[in-house]
């Protein structure tokens, strides 16, 4: 097969949607050769800011010298950026021959198609870090913990960013049962770094921990980061103690995830790992991640950010009452069927003079007339419907001042369908 070819036969593998159990990755793990079990790495559960936190750890762990996997998703652009080494995509040919060889392999076992995109990826990411020999491999959880295809691993460290309220009708309808699910990560023996701050589910995360044996470090117990300007902060941790530190990535709530960055990679250096100070606060600050708060330059002014959860919508509204402050904001949002879009939009919407509704190209999209009857509700100004992204930017830009502020959000997707545009095409 072409890369086209390939991208078709992978994103046809949605068609089985989301397959929680870790049956159909176990079988493509193992017609691989297992590549898991030779591979050191760092696994990010949580609700938000578990990409961050993988970029933040990368940054560092690049600029130390090591050679680094990261796995993320969803990609904005290209299928590409989920699988990245020392911050490169894989290209379009290992792509390609990864996808053969694992299309081989399974007809040999005689495995039946029932995996999902997921599955699939997920072991490509790890035969790419595998067969490339990275000195450690970043792994994001996609959904829940428990039962998400990157649980066959077992990390030298595990991160739970933190938890709020999502996929409920998948996770559960309460804290404590989404906090369940998110803390199926934790191994017997790994050490966990915890951002997570409400009282109950603290003490469930760590009454998880110590029953698994494994030493539980919370974030304002065990580690504390400060604040001390735009992107400055000081970090305090079990060993490490670190002033003036700058943040490649903008928003307050970047703190919280460089702090749980530092927490982990302390928990690497203890296990061997060696990370100079100079890698640490030039890998914090050099670190860069796309979509999410991502300030584009121009008139009016763009900020990209994938705020697709009420935790997440709710960040950037502080971030938007305290840290911008430009006289007329619009608001492109685009938001999938599954989200809380009356949660979200409660949060943005007051706060923007003009609001234009998408529906981003996927078939989970909520339908944008769907969407602008929500955001009537809270809205200040007019509220425009334009479906497709390209010309409801093109609205949104001749509709906002030269020196306003233009805010894409919703969805990473609708971000992805606007980054593409302003980059030159969207891959297909």
């Amino acid at each position: 097969m072409d890369y086209k070819d390939t991208l078709q036969y992978l994103f046809s593998l949605e068609r089985f949607g989301m397959v929680f159990g870790l049956e159909n990755i176990t079988r493509l793990a193992q017609v691989l050769g297992n590549p898991q079990e030779r591979l050191a790495t760092v696994h990010i559960a949580g609700t938000n800011g578990k990409g961050s936190v993988g970029c933040l750890v990368s940054s560092v762990v690049q600029r130390a010298g090591y050679r680094v996997g990261l796995y993320t998703s969803p990609h904005l652009i290209s299928f590409t950026e989920r699988i990245t080494v020392n911050g490169v995509p894989i290209t379009w040919d290992e792509v390609v021959q990864i996808t053969d060889l694992m299309r081989e392999r399974i007809r040999e076992h005689e495995i039946p198609e029932t995996y999902t995109f997921f599955d699939f990826t997920t072991a490509m990411a790890l035969h790419c870090f595998s067969r490339q020999r990275v000195d450690l491999s970043v792994m994001e959880v996609g959904l829940g913990g428990r039962l998400d295809s990157t649980n066959i691993i077992r990390p030298l460290v595990t991160v739970i960013t933190n938890v709020s309220l999502e996929h409920t009708q998948v996770l559960g309808n309460t804290l404590e049962a989404i906090a369940w699910e998110k803390a199926g990560v934790v191994k017997d023996g790994v050490p966990v770094v915890s951002g997570v701050t409400q009282p109950e589910i603290t003490a469930l995360i760590a009454q998880i921990c110590d029953d698994r044996g494994a030493p539980c470090y919370s974030l304002g117990k065990d580690f504390h980061c400060q604040e001390k300007g735009p992107g400055r902060c000081t970090f305090r941790g079990r060993r490490w103690h670190m002033e003036a530190l700058t943040l490649g990535l903008a928003g307050r709530f970047q703190i919280t995830n460089a702090a749980l960055s530092l927490a982990a990679l302390e928990v690497l250096e203890e296990g061997g790992y060696c990370f100079d100070r100079d890698a640490v606060y030039r890998g914090l600050a050099e670190a860069r991640w796309p979509g999410r708060l991502e300030i584009i330059p121009g008139t009016p002014t763009l900020v990209l950010d994938g705020a697709h959860n009420p935790a997440a919508a709710a960040a950037l509204r502080e971030v938007l009452e305290k840290e911008f402050d430009y006289p007329y904001v619009s608001l492109m949002i685009g938001i999938m069927e599954d989200k809380d879009a009356d949660a979200i939009l409660r949060e943005l919407v007051p706060l923007v003079n003009d609001v234009v509704v998408v529906q981003p190209r996927m078939t989970r999209a909520k339908p944008a007339e769907a969407l602008a009857a929500v955001a009537r509700r809270y809205a200040r100004g007019r509220v425009a419907v334009i479906p497709a992204s390209d010309e409801a930017l093109a609205y949104v830009r001749a509709h906002t001042p030269e020196n306003g502020l233009v805010v894409v959000t919703g969805s990473l997707f609708t971000v992805g369908e606007v980054r593409a545009q302003l980059k030159g095409g969207i891959e297909e």
